[in-house]
This record gives C-alpha cells, sequence and structure tokens, in this order.
C-alpha cells in the first residue's frame, strides 16, 4: 500500500514538474517572440507619460476581476457548484488571463485551463465550456456594438477615409457572422436529439482521426458515452440560460465592462502619448482584431488591430506603436501578475 502511495506521488511530481517545464518553455517562446517588440518598447517608453501608464495596473486587475465576474455571477445559481469569494475570482481569471496570452494555444488553451480549474468546485467540463462560449459570446457582441457606435461617430465627423469604407461592411458582416455562430450553438444545444447526433458525429470524426493518424493501432480515442455526457452538460446549461433570462443580467453586465477595459488598455497606453482622441478608432480595430483571439495564437490579434487604425487614417508609427506597447506591456504584466498563482493552481490540484 504504501509502494503504491510512494508510486502516484512520484508520478504527480513528474506530471506537474513536465508541466511546469512545458509551461516555461512557451513561456520564454513568447518573450522571444517579443524581444524585438519589447526593445522597440523600452525605446519608445521614454515619450509616454510613465504616471499614466502606471493606471494599467489597477485598470488590468480590474478586468481579470471583470472577466472572472462572467462566469462567477451566473455559477453562483448552480445549486452543485461551490461558492466563490472575491479572491478566488480574481485568482483564477488572473491565472486564466497568463494561460490565454503568455502560452501560445489560442483559446483551447484556456478552455482546458479554466475545466481543469473548476472541476473541484463541482463545474463540469460541459458547464465550463458553456462559460467560455458565453463569455465569448458576450464580449464579441459588446464589442461589434461598441465598434459599431464607434463607426457611426467616426462617420458624423467625417473622420473616415473614402478608401477605408470597406471596414464598415466588414464589421457587418463580422456580426452577422458572430450572431449567426451563437444561433448555431444554441441550435444545436436546445434540443438532446440535436445533441445526440452532434456528440455521435463528432465522436465518429475524433476516432476516425485517431484510428489514421495510428495507422489503425488505436481504434477509440474517446468514448461516445463521454461525448454525450459533455455535450448533455452543455444543453443543459442553455435550457437553465433560456428558462432563467434573470442568471444572464449581471454577467452581461460584467462583460460590457469587461470589453471596455479592454479597450481602455490601449486607450490609457494612447492617452500616455498624448493622443486620447484615438478612442474610436481604437473601438474598431479592437473588435475586428478580436475575431482570431480565443482561436489562433497570440499576436495576430495586435496585427489586425494595428492594420485596421492604419486603414482608418492614423498614422503607421502611431498605430503600430499604441499596438506594440499594449502589447508588451500587457504581456510583461500577465507574466508577472500570472505566473505565481499559475504555479500554485497546478501544485495544489495535482496535490488534491
Amino acid at each position: 500500500m504504501a509502494k503504491k502511495k510512494s508510486a502516484k506521488k512520484k508520478a504527480i511530481i513528474s506530471f506537474r514538474t513536465v508541466l511546469m517545464v512545458l509551461t516555461v518553455i512557451l513561456v520564454a517562446y513568447v518573450v522571444y517572440q517579443n524581444w524585438p517588440d519589447i526593445l522597440e518598447t523600452l525605446d519608445n517608453i521614454q515619450d509616454a507619460n510613465v504616471f499614466v501608464l502606471l493606471l494599467l495596473i489597477p485598470e488590468q486587475l480590474f478586468m481579470y476581476y471583470a472577466c472572472g465576474q462572467i462566469f462567477f455571477s451566473y455559477l453562483k445559481h448552480r445549486k452543485n457548484v461551490k461558492e466563490f469569494t472575491d479572491k478566488e475570482i480574481l485568482r483564477i481569471s488572473t491565472e486564466l488571463n497568463f494561460v490565454n496570452h503568455a502560452i501560445p494555444a489560442g483559446g483551447v488553451g484556456g478552455l482546458a485551463f479554466l475545466t481543469y480549474r473548476l472541476s473541484p468546485y463541482g463545474v463540469t467540463a460541459g458547464q465550463a465550456s458553456f462559460l467560455y462560449l458565453f463569455r465569448y459570446a458576450v464580449t464579441t457582441v459588446i464589442n461589434y456594438f461598441q465598434a459599431l457606435v464607434a463607426i457611426l461617430v467616426l462617420l458624423i465627423l467625417n473622420l473616415i477615409p473614402r478608401e477605408a469604407m470597406w471596414i464598415i461592411p466588414v464589421a457587418l458582416l463580422m456580426n452577422m457572422g458572430v450572431c449567426f455562430f451563437l444561433w448555431f450553438v444554441i441550435f444545436v444545444a436546445s434540443s438532446r436529439k440535436r445533441i445526440e447526433v452532434f456528440s455521435r458525429a463528432i465522436t465518429k470524426i475524433m476516432n476516425s482521426a485517431v484510428t489514421l493518424v495510428t495507422f489503425g493501432h488505436k481504434k477509440e480515442a474517446v468514448s461516445r458515452e463521454k461525448i454525450h455526457q459533455y455535450f448533455s452538460d452543455i444543453h443543459e446549461s442553455v435550457k437553465i440560460a433560456k428558462e432563467h433570462k434573470r442568471y444572464l443580467k449581471k454577467p452581461a453586465l460584467w462583460g460590457f465592462i469587461y470589453s471596455f477595459l479592454e479597450v481602455g488598455t490601449y486607450w490609457i497606453v494612447a492617452i500616455s502619448l498624448g493622443r486620447p482622441e484615438l478612442l474610436p478608432f481604437i473601438m474598431v480595430g479592437e473588435a475586428i482584431g478580436s475575431v482570431f483571439d480565443g482561436i489562433v495564437p497570440y499576436g495576430l490579434y495586435e496585427l489586425g488591430m494595428a492594420g485596421v487604425m492604419i486603414a482608418l487614417g492614423v498614422d503607421f508609427p502611431t498605430a503600430t506603436i499604441v499596438t506594440v506597447m499594449t502589447r508588451v506591456i500587457t504581456l510583461l504584466f500577465t507574466i508577472v501578475s500570472g505566473s505565481y498563482p499559475y504555479y500554485k493552481a497546478i501544485q495544489r490540484k495535482t496535490d488534491d
């Protein structure tokens, strides 16, 4: 019996060690990839108002908290889920932000970590996926609403160049695309029969892919029962949300706050450089750039945002400096604020 416990403990330590080494390697890779931008930021930061930039510290922490409240203000209505303190909300949100931004794994890494992190509180993988999709839906819809308001302001002020008018239909089409995606998810998740069909198809596709990759040596990656349970949890969450729409009011409000704080991060940097008038341009760029957020590795988000701002008439140096400085500052703040809580979370989870 003692040997079994010892072997289990060694396996846990080994898993934790491998996970942390892999995390360090990925973070180091992200820093390496951004090293030219880090050096450029150090050159440009001398032209910025440092006291204004210091506002980013409380602003970022409150943004993490707002992100957490999108999840937890909804979870408090679920009877099978343990209650969260404000400290836990901030800590888990900080860890999630670290995973999403410091580790180049796109939104998949964030979803996997959220599922892993919330499981001790009684949150299933399906429920965590629903929350992740809900957060993406709320913030994306609000981002596009902000972008449409910003475009209207720019049109009224006649600040959009004629050659940049293509941004208006693009923003509208993206908005329609997001709405269609959300409708499709709700449509599938609202019916047990459709869930059954969808889970059967996903299981078949995944197992066929594994069979192909392993040349027939492994024919089943996941069981149909587990996949069905996963989508059934999503179905149950969608059903509860539709029956109790009041549960979504606070998460939606926190989503609005979170979305504005995302824009506010870039705006604070712009203000520190003496360019507060860039707010509407940032709002449009951030909304279109956010299409890549959650589905691609870190970096293309800011590239798309800077490109949109330049197309709207913001001069190339200003657009690139604002986006690069914001990316570097938030990346470094993410690593500093999130690495230790992330390590402690891994340590606590593997010790349980």
